[in-house]
């Protein structure tokens, strides 16, 4: 007994000071933790302007993608901080609209340098956000939902509304092109400014809608949900669903220096990637992939922050605030995109060709039938989760092998 006291007693010295390092590296990653949401946008800015125009070499590419990837989650963080200060539906509208204004910047400064891909680049780069929305995202959130869950609800008529003006939208001005009286998948230039008003008006009227005349359905349905995950507490999914309805602590002045900082990261997220689309241009030519793949792993980059705060949604149970950010990015990304393109084809040289190919079509039907099935009954499994995804994965596919 003695020696057991006495053996205890000549270890402590040493464990007092193993507990004494480990709680000054909770401590380091506690500060990181607070203080890295308000850094890295800053960092990620001095880089993109000590960067910009620079040939970049392996390893500064390697550091832009380490400082990229900090950046999207810290975009990720301060957009759930303006979501649960405003509340649903504007959280997700201020992320989607934010997204989508930097994406039409980049879209067109990348068309602005010419290329022999420029004409397709404003269509590649919409389609890609369209199924990367409606199938990739709608997919995860709906997986990870319903393997936590069982079977996730949400109001179908508000996620019905938006998706039927997402399906307007895309076929207005992706698919008919290919239809037209136009030399090849373009429209002429009044065509161009019909459709440009058109999907202005279309976003306009579903913003109004869903924001003031019908705001109701577009919120999570709580009564609705199951009370808890499966394996959790119910007052664990209580405490969940309460920090979604907008009433909390966060003041006034942190909501507005998260929104500065979201801007911030966002407009460098937009930079660095495409500070980084040399290097991407270079791998996909290096592996044999056709050019047009550059915009979908540019899309998939922009969309990420967008991704990462619909998936956290999902695992809260709120999967109507998931279909929120998911079709309104996919709305947004083609009723913003298209007047911004047809505004700057004014003085941008060379066509626009908005038409998709026959593939492309083809993918776009059926994403939107199944989007349909999916919304309609209000209710959806990890099977419509699973469905979702498999049509991404084809989408990605195609997009490596046309």
């Amino acid at each position: 007994m003695r020696q057991g006291l006495t053996s205890r007693s000549a270890e402590s010295p040493a464990s007092s000071s193993a507990t004494a390092c480990h709680d000054g590296l909770v401590a380091l990653a506690q500060r990181y933790v607070k203080w890295a949401p308000v850094v890295v946008p800053f960092i990620a800015a001095i880089v993109l302007v000590v960067l910009w125009g620079q040939h970049l070499e392996l390893i500064l590419s390697i550091v832009i993608a380490i400082v990229l990837a900090a950046t999207i989650l810290v975009a990720v963080h301060h957009a759930e901080v303006i979501a649960h200060k405003v509340g649903e539906p504007f959280g997700s509208l201020i992320l989607a609209v934010a997204v989508t204004v930097i994406e039409v910047g980049l879209i067109i400064t990348l068309s602005s340098s010419g290329g022999t891909d420029s004409a397709t680049l404003a269509r590649d780069t919409v389609f890609a956000a369209l199924m990367i929305t409606t199938t990739g995202i709608i997919g995860i959130s709906l997986l990870v939902g319903g393997a936590r869950y069982g079977a996730v609800r949400f109001n179908a008529e508000g996620a019905g509304a938006a998706l039927t003006t997402v399906i307007s939208l895309a076929v207005l001005c992706l698919v008919l092109p290919n239809f037209t009286s136009a030399d090849g998948p373009k429209f002429t230039s009044s065509q161009l400014l019909f459709a440009a008003v058109a999907s202005l008006a279309l976003y306009v009227m579903f913003v109004i809608t869903q924001t003031v005349s019908h705001r109701e359905l577009f919120l999570p349905d709580v009564s609705n949900e199951p009370a808890a995950p499966r394996g959790a507490t119910t007052d664990a999914a209580a405490s969940a669903g309460a920090r979604d309805t907008g009433h909390n602590d966060i003041s006034t002045r942190a909501a507005l220096i998260s929104l500065g900082l979201l801007i911030l990261s966002l407009v460098a997220v937009v930079g660095l990637a495409k500070l980084e689309s040399p290097s991407i241009e270079a791998g996909v030519s290096a592996a044999g992939l056709p050019q047009s793949f550059v915009g979908v792993v540019i899309a998939l980059l922009i969309l990420l922050p967008e991704g990462i705060t619909a998936v956290r949604a999902a695992r809260r149970n709120h999967i109507q605030t998931s279909l929120n950010l998911a079709l309104g990015s996919a709305m947004a990304s083609i009723g913003l995109t298209i007047p911004a393109i047809a505004l700057a084809s004014i003085w941008m040289s060379g066509s626009l060709e908005l038409g998709l190919g026959s593939t492309q079509i083809v993918l776009f039907a059926l994403t939107a039938v199944v989007t349909i099935l999916t919304i309609v009954p209000g209710r959806a499994t990890k099977l419509q989760g699973g469905v979702h995804l498999v049509l991404f994965a084809a989408f990605l596919f195609l997009s490596i092998a046309p």
